[in-house]
């Protein structure tokens, strides 16, 4: 079949890595980025007008997200994670190993990495699992995993708890350029607690969670990276000293690297007081000095990555008594507006600061190929629309579940249309415009 050449005609593109926020053409050759420049010459290609308002970005990068499959597919499938990763604008998403089985094994990898493919829409990164069973007891084939597909390990969900084991997973990382990912949690003093420890766990009879519990473990795996020479990143931060802890390691050169999710750097314990099952979550929202010192590791770059801990769950489970129901909420089809709205909007970043924090950050962490627009690289591409307001439509998600908090809200900024390999596999119909760059929709 013959490669499609397209020209995307004076689009604005903020590319960070190569200092790009300008108009541009961008050249695209079947799946690949030839050329990128003002007035590129059109000779036979399709000729795509950008319209005015629309952003050109690298494609975003999830680096944490559930896709439940296998195992749990009444929950999510890899396909229906795929639709709504690309919905939201994720060109791809990195999957943790929490499935049943867990993702201990090359075959349950390249299954993963299978299914995938048979989608045909976001790429998507297998994480593997650092002990098998994610039972923190003996270590996973680390090699055999990254072979396979792995772009990184975890026992997500669960912590690494072990020091010991902590340390001889990044001892085997680091031989082979990949990050272990940690669920930064001391198991004994969370006990059986289900939100942060304060007046509101307090006022609901809920068991509470202090920061602690997550810095002592960030505390750690700092130390062990420092000792090891691995690289540690720390999963869905959400404390305030977790912040000091990462910064302390920074300055002292320690290879170590953090996320935050949008409901971390919005959301408060305060939140609890409305539905309280639509925000249990774990680690847990935390107060509003924890929420603040997110913001402010996010403008200062102590915060390397805006992930969305996409973590769905069915209506019926979500539904039981509080302390029964799962933790987490879905993220992928509202991280960007919730971006862009709150982060960009009002002044906390730039919007080519979010563009590092979701493309180009991501893909230097996990080694991946991405997070810029430059000739030989894969046509993926996140298209913008940072002024038009949207809705929050549960009901509307490409994901199989609904359990997000911010049903309902009005955002300001939007995902206009996601491109993965030179092809279009999103329009959002909701955006001006949009539809005229749909030159391969599919």
């Amino acid at each position: 079949m013959t490669a499609v050449s397209v020209v995307l005609k004076g689009g604005h593109v903020v590319d960070p890595v190569q200092g790009l926020n300008e108009k541009l053409d961008i050249r695209i050759d079947g799946e690949h980025i030839v050329a990128i420049g003002p007035d590129l010459p059109v000779d036979d290609a399709l000729v795509v007008p950008i319209p005015a308002g629309l952003i050109l970005c690298p494609g975003f990068i999830d680096m944490h997200v559930h896709f439940r499959e296998p195992g749990q597919e009444h929950k999510e499938t890899i396909a229906s994670g795929a639709a709504a990763a690309v919905a939201g604008g994720f060109v791809a998403a990195a999957c943790m190993p929490n499935t049943d089985p867990v993702n201990d094994h090359v075959g349950i990898t390249e299954e993963i990495l299978h299914r995938a493919s048979d989608a045909g829409l976001a790429k998507v990164y297998p994480i593997g699992a650092a002990s098998l069973g994610s039972r923190g007891e003996q270590m996973t084939e680390i090699g055999a995993l990254k072979a396979a597909g792995c772009v990184g390990v975890s026992d997500d969900g669960h912590p690494i708890a072990s020091a010991l084991m902590m340390r001889r997973a990044l001892e085997y990382v680091s031989m082979f350029d990949m990050p272990v990912i940690n669920h930064c949690e001391e198991p004994s003093l969370k006990g059986d607690g289900v939100a942060h420890e304060g007046y509101q766990a307090t006022a609901l009879g809920l068991r509470g969670i202090p920061g602690e519990c997550e810095s002592i473990m960030v505390e750690r795996d700092v130390s062990l990276s420092e000792l090891t020479g691995g690289a540690i990143h720390v999963a869905h931060m959400s404390a305030r000293q977790s912040v000091r802890a990462v910064q302390v390691g920074k300055e002292r050169d320690v290879r170590v690297t953090c996320e935050v999710t949008p409901h971390h750097f919005i959301l408060t314990d305060e939140d609890l007081r409305y539905d309280p099952n639509r925000f249990k979550m774990n680690p847990p929202l935390r107060a509003a000095a924890d929420r603040d010192a997110m913001l402010s590791g996010l403008a200062d770059g102590t915060i390397d990555v805006i992930a969305t801990d996409h973590a769905p769950h069915h209506a019926d489970e979500k539904a039981r008594e509080f302390a029964e129901a799962p933790f987490g909420i879905i993220g992928l089809e509202t991280a960007v507006s919730l971006s862009l709205d709150r982060l960009v909007h009002r002044d906390v970043l730039s919007l080519s600061q979010l563009v590092t924090l979701l493309s180009s950050n991501p893909a230097k962490i996990l080694n991946v190929p991405g997070g810029r627009l430059a000739p030989g690289d894969a046509a993926d591409i996140t298209i913008l629309s940072p002024d038009t307001t949207i809705e929050v439509a549960a009901d509307q998600f490409r994901s199989k579940a609904r359990n997000t908090p911010f049903d309902g809200w009005r955002l300001r900024g939007a995902v206009a249309a996601t491109v993965v390999n030179g092809r279009v596999v999103y329009i959002n119909d909701n955006v001006a415009g949009a539809d005229t760059i749909a030159w391969s929709l599919g």
